[in-house]
């Protein structure tokens, strides 16, 4: 078994990759409190709303796209 290096500057953590070579997205079903904590930023919703649920009600494409809009 092969250990997953970061290959990204500035990813945090270890996040592997697709077939076509892109980062795979983070699951939708994590909850708002575990992104606010890992990233360092307040959402001001609940902390038990998903992700996706997050992303799609304020149109934003990604994770990435959320992360760096907040800093």
């Amino acid at each position: 078994m092969s250990k997953i290096k970061n290959d990204a500057s500035g990813m945090k953590g270890q996040r592997s990759r697709n077939n076509d070579g892109q980062l795979r997205q983070k699951r939708g079903d994590t909850q708002i409190g575990t992104i606010e904590d890992q990233y360092n930023v307040n959402l001001k919703v609940r902390s038990d709303m998903r992700l996706d649920t997050y992303l799609e009600k304020n149109q934003i494409a990604s994770l990435n796209d959320l992360i760096n809009n907040e800093k």
